[in-house]
């Protein structure tokens, strides 16, 4: 499931990568967390007075007007937002020799540490993507009984939280009754040193972490999860386990490599799980849950909608309308139908007055009823399932009939 601010941040980059300038007329400013707008502002004044060197009339037109309106924008904060600011603004007039200046202004939901102005025939939109990337934290934990490593995988970076080191002797060749007594006070030393790991597992990870990816070299690994010393709670968030040649910090970069396959499938668990159980519903035809916008939009009204599942490809748009007869309300759209829209009760073309995302009506919707929304991925079968219904689907907390 994608995060809300993630998702709001790939949906507008999507958009700004189809923006192409005629010429370098594409400006783009990005002020890093902490940093100054006011110096901006005195940055991009400066690069005004160099825009007015341009030869071609036209490109220098458009330069200076995007340099003004960004500058413009700037003014309007007091200062720079906790994340930093990113600033795009271009000419999107499809006739040539037309202006049409437009400003994308953006908070990004996490720190952005990039200072940067830039014209070009592209917006720079590297560090935003930075910023959307995948960043789904997992818990790693290689061990045998000589060493344990504990740490976490944040988006691509690996970090090391604990490296812990046993007292457990070496098998010993000796024979008769001291082996014996040996081999005992080594099972007494290992119960221990797991027990040691356990606790050292506890408690070393956020709430936020997906999943535990868990290995190393030898049965160990094994017979630790066997013989349960983990938490049950722990125990079911468990990836493995997974063959690893080591058991410290260069182990949990093979673990990592290794666990390749089921890091990707951890990724996706909850969100399959969550439209599996509305297929399941919709299958067994049991009344707790609805597909169709009409049965969606009527369960929100009627607080009914305990999870609203929402496709991250859907092409959904609230719009509000005013009919020539004096008649005007909101409804949802397809994105092909908002500029032919006729009033549903006179047939007639509408004037639009406001449009606004799927995402962000529902995302509304759902904080006034108490409802959970989830935005779905397409890349999985359960997500390419409910894009085929129509990208859309509740679960409700009762029947509505």
């Amino acid at each position: 499931m994608v995060e809300e601010g993630i998702f709001k941040l790939r949906k507008l980059l999507v958009e700004l990568e189809q923006i192409k300038g005629r010429h370098t007329e594409l400006v783009s400013v990005l002020i890093p967390s902490g940093g100054s707008v006011q110096d901006m502002m005195g940055q991009l004044r400066n690069e005004q007075g160099t825009a007015e060197n341009i030869k071609s009339r036209a490109t220098r037109k458009n330069v200076v007007s995007a340099l003004e309106k960004a500058i413009q924008h700037l003014k309007l904060y007091k200062g720079t937002p906790p994340n930093g600011l990113a600033l795009y603004v271009g000419n999107v007039a499809e006739q040539e020799g037309a202006a049409d200046i437009k400003v994308w202004a953006i908070e990004p939901p996490e720190k952005l540490q990039t200072k940067l102005y830039w014209c070009d025939q592209v917006f720079r939109l590297e560090p935003l993507q930075d910023i959307a990337a995948e960043k789904e934290i997992y818990g790693l934990v290689v061990m045998d009984n000589q060493e344990a490593a504990i740490g976490m995988l944040k988006g691509k970076k690996i970090v090391l939280i604990r490296h812990l080191e046993s007292i457990v002797p070496s098998k010993t060749a000796k024979g008769g009754q001291s082996a014996m007594r040996f081999e005992r006070v080594r099972e007494g030393l290992i119960w221990d040193w797991y027990k040691k790991i356990a606790e050292s597992i506890k408690g070393a990870f956020p709430p936020e972490v997906q999943a535990i990816l868990f290995g190393g070299p030898g049965p160990a690994k094994e017979t630790f999860l066997r013989e349960e010393y983990l938490q049950t709670d722990l125990r079911k968030q468990i990836l493995g386990p997974v063959g690893t040649g080591y058991a410290d910090e260069a182990g949990l970069e093979e673990l990592v490599e290794r666990g390749k396959e089921l890091l990707a499938e951890a990724s996706v668990a909850k969100e399959r799980e969550l439209v599996r159980k509305f297929l399941e519903h919709l299958q067994r035809g049991t009344g707790l849950v609805v597909y169709k916008l009409k049965d969606v939009l009527d369960a929100m009204e009627k607080g009914a909608v305990d999870t609203l599942l929402l496709s991250e490809k859907s092409d959904l748009f609230e719009v509000e309308y005013e009919c020539p007869e004096g008649h005007g309300n909101k409804l949802f759209v397809k994105e092909s139908e908002v500029n032919s829209l006729k009033c549903p009760l006179h047939g007639k073309v509408v004037k639009l007055v406001g449009k606004m995302d799927a995402h962000d009506a529902f995302e509304a919707m759902a904080k006034n009823y108490g409802t959970k929304l989830e935005v779905i991925s397409k890349d999985t079968r359960e997500g390419e399932q409910l894009l085929a219904l129509g990208g859309l689907g509740a679960i409700l907390r009762y029947r509505l009939s």
